[in-house]
């Protein structure tokens, strides 16, 4: 579904990529795992054309990604929810969820797919016409999720859909992960909790210094010398 072959990134004469290749099939949950600075808010910005790589391919649905503009790799079929929300704060939550499908495509399926959000997120319809802003952490995440739903992705990437929350928030976003994906919608996220992450997905990659050290089955990484050592402590 998603396969890409040694990607190179620079920011002017920083390089944060180094021939990193990685695949997701179709049906998947995967996670892209390593430190603060290890190039995995890059890896995913590239894919949706936020970022410019200088050498490597992206291909989705075997079409190549590389240079065309991020609204148009959206009409293919890909979402991407950033690091951090980057909600409309000062807009309604329905009116965030809808700005989620201004595309020709998504706009047919509006009501049906707002619906079905609002089924995943029983909050978010309680709050539908509160302002973002004034949502908690853990709901304003929810929010960026299900804008991102509101595309109607065959593929979504989520960067680091967990952080700063609470356990039982965690508990949700994980438990929303797997249901999107049993409603047949690929998922590629970035975590930094080793465990958590692999514990919803199938496979999972380990980033270190922009390049690509570990891949494999969840079990695969989980029980890697590398990670037990490094990651776990064990």
């Amino acid at each position: 579904m998603l396969r890409i072959q040694n990607l190179e990134v620079k920011y002017g004469d920083y390089q944060a990529l180094w021939g990193v290749s990685l695949e997701v099939r179709e049906g998947e949950v995967v996670c892209l795992l390593g430190p603060n600075g290890a190039g995995k808010s890059t890896l995913i910005s590239a894919v949706s054309g936020l970022v410019r790589p200088l050498a490597g391919d992206i291909h989705f649905y075997g079409q190549r990604l590389n240079g065309l503009p991020t609204h148009e790799i959206v009409t293919r079929g890909l979402s991407h929810v950033l690091e951090q929300r980057r909600l409309f704060p000062y807009l309604t939550v329905e009116k965030n969820l809808l700005l989620g499908s201004y595309q020709d495509r998504a706009r047919a399926q509006r009501e049906e797919t707002l619906h079905w959000v609002f089924s995943l997120f029983p909050i978010l319809k309680e709050r539908r016409q509160q302002l973002a802003h004034s949502l908690s952490g853990g709901e304003q995440q929810m929010l960026a999720i299900a804008r991102g739903l509101m595309s109607r992705p065959k593929f979504l990437m989520i960067d680091e859909p967990l952080l700063g929350l609470a356990p039982l928030v965690v508990a949700k976003i994980l438990e929303i992960i797997r249901q999107v994906n049993a409603a047949g919608v690929t998922v590629l996220f970035i975590e930094q909790n080793v465990q958590l992450a692999l514990g919803v997905s199938h496979r999972g990659y380990l980033m270190e210094s922009g390049r690509m050290v570990l891949s494999g089955t969840a079990q695969e990484v989980l029980e890697s010398e590398l990670v037990r050592k490094v990651y776990l402590g064990i």
